[in-house]
């Protein structure tokens, strides 16, 4: 154990994240409360679909399970279990009438019964990071094994995954297995329903014909999609619980069978996988087909114009995330840096000003890039940067506040950001107490932006990570805390860690007890699951102490902080989302 007694004042930046921890915890109270009766179920009407479904009913609960990874209470956990366990029954409950997919219930088996991983992994972002702070729950590892066992070939009823073409076969998968036919905008609208009056819905259509409409060219769903990346999370939660190498051998399979198709497709990873393993096999060889893709262009109904949604590669980047902390194997981020590259290498000279291409198809009559912006195309070049470390990419992302703050540039950032947030919280809180709607007005995600665990902030300065967001992913981070004394994750009370910089082998953390009574310890680990090896600890520029773990503990006196410079060794461990002291035993 290391032991720091030197005093410190309590900085700005370490008083405002505890109140953060406390007003968003607080704030999770209320919310739950008022949108949640006490059987768990959301106060709404619950529908199927892309527009409003349950995936937006499940977000109402995102990043709870983040907030008490960090360090949240005890209660933000509790009452999300208490509204997943609602969330499952609520829309295993609710079935579609006209709705062929979801007749029987829009779960099965505690899973959406099949839709497209753009909106699942949205649904199953606080899910997948539930074994941060709850890894030993034995419902949650139930879970956890049965969602990957839909991909990994395990479940007879979930045909998903084709393991001699190593392709999911269509984009609308799940506990049911796969839709094989064109899909409809009634299969993405969901069932008729009144609006004028009664409804706000979050596109801005005004009846449920322009919610069709809305997805009337959304037909493209036979065959892969980059977008079904996303599955591998799941492999990698069920990896994690006991390291059964079934689950780490099929994501890795799954995505390294991209990164083939990547290559093979020149740089750019296509959208449109065929049943038969070819490259635009479903979409007449048209590498930027499908749902999402490339080319995925289309009209708004209640205005005409054109939308550009070619979001696959949103979701994809996440597999690639998922391979590099099983592997520490580079190949992932330099296949993504790729990708980036093909696109921006095909700017052009538009009006005398640089553009560069964010769309590639034949929309407009004839094969070629569109939808030109005045900044190069940059999707993943944080995600690459961070898992790569590379300084090459570094002009890719140093606009970021937070970059530049990790650069020396930006000292206010810690105290601007956290004021910000609690400014958030507030304005959150007071959505809540307007809203005076009835539940049978209501629709799931009305409430979705004023969900107070807004925890990007808090990732970023405590942990050194990038915020998860709404897109399924894992955590990336490079330190994690534990309170050996309650044997829980996060910081303990009064306990407050500020990451200052990040090298391909180094971390700065500050860390600060704020009570001036009471002692605290703080366990702190390499990488979100134990990933990274801490080789040295140095505090406050002293020598040098051997750790050689992924963990080691901090005994913080009262009042008492420091800096500490940690060597590390980024994935070279297997992750885990065991506690740093059951893998001592």
């Amino acid at each position: 154990m290391i032991r720091i007694d030197t005093p410190m004042a309590p900085p700005e930046w370490a008083l405002l994240e505890r109140q953060l921890l406390k007003s968003q915890s607080e704030a999770c109270e209320a919310f739950y409360d008022h949108y949640f009766d006490d059987n768990g179920y959301l106060l709404c009407v619950p529908r199927w679909g892309g527009d409003d479904g349950p995936d937006d009913a499940a977000e109402n609960q995102l990043n709870w399970t983040m907030l008490h990874a960090l360090g949240g209470s005890d209660s933000v956990l509790a009452l999300f279990k208490r509204g997943w366990e609602g969330h499952l029954r609520q829309y295993t409950e609710a079935k579609t009438v006209e709705v062929d997919l979801a007749r029987d219930g829009m779960y099965y088996k505690e899973f959406p019964v099949m839709f497209d991983w753009f909106h699942n992994g949205e649904g199953y972002s606080a899910f997948n990071l539930q074994g941060l702070s709850d890894p030993y729950d034995p419902t949650m590892q139930i879970r956890a094994r049965r969602y990957a066992g839909f991909y990994t070939g395990e479940d007879p009823q979930a045909d998903n995954y084709d393991p001699e073409h190593k392709i999911i076969r269509s984009c609308f998968n799940g506990s049911r297995g796969p839709l094989l036919r064109k899909a409809t905008g009634l299969d993405w609208a969901g069932d008729p329903i009144e609006i004028e009056g009664r409804f706000r819905l979050g596109h801005g259509e005004r009846s449920y014909q322009e919610m069709v409409d809305h997805f009337k060219d959304y037909n493209d769903i036979v065959g892969d999609n980059p977008m079904n990346l996303n599955t591998t999370v799941l492999a990698l939660n069920a990896y994690m619980l006991a390291h059964e190498d079934k689950y780490r051998d099929w994501a890795l399979e799954y995505l390294d069978a991209w990164c083939d198709r990547t290559k093979e497709n020149g740089g750019i990873i296509p959208t449109n996988i065929g049943l038969d393993g070819t490259i635009g096999g479903e979409c007449g060889g048209r590498w930027y087909g499908g749902i999402y893709g490339w080319g995925f262009t289309v009209t708004v109904p209640q205005t005409g114009a054109l939308a550009h949604r070619t979001y696959s590669h949103t979701r994809a980047i996440n597999g690639f995330g998922v391979g590099t902390i099983l592997t520490g194997d580079q190949k992932y981020a330099d296949t993504w840096r790729g990708v980036i590259d093909y696109i921006n290498a095909n700017a052009r000279e538009i009006d005398g000003e640089t553009k560069w291409p964010n769309a590639y198809g034949d929309y407009f009559g004839e094969e070629d890039w569109y939808d030109w912006k005045d900044q190069p195309f940059s999707s993943g070049a944080m995600e690459v940067w961070y898992w790569s470390m590379n300084r090459d990419g570094l002009s890719r992302v140093d606009s970021d506040p937070w970059v530049q703050y990790l650069e020396g540039s930006n000292p206010d950032y810690p105290s601007t950001v956290l004021k910000g947030a609690l400014e958030r919280v507030r304005r959150d809180m007071a959505e809540v107490a307007a809203d005076t709607c009835s539940p049978d007005s209501r629709l799931s995600d009305d409430m979705n932006h004023i969900n107070p665990a807004k925890t990007g902030p808090l990732t970023q300065l405590m942990l050194g990570g990038l915020p998860t967001g709404r897109v399924g992913s894992p955590l990336y981070c490079r330190l994690r805390y534990f309170d050996p004394a309650n044997q829980r994750a996060g910081v303990p009370e009064d306990v407050a860690a500020l990451v200052e910089s990040l090298t391909e082998d180094s971390v700065t953390v500050s860390l600060v007890n704020v009570n001036p009574i009471e002692s605290r310890n703080v366990t702190v680990q390499g990488g979100a699951y134990a990933e990274h090896e801490i080789a040295t600890v140095s505090v406050d520029g002293q020598p040098d102490q051997s750790v050689s773990d992924s963990a080691f503990t901090v005994e913080l006196s009262p009042g008492c902080g420091a800096k500490l410079e940690l060597k590390t060794k980024r994935y070279a461990n297997q992750p885990t989302l065991t506690f740093p002291w059951d893998r001592a035993l």
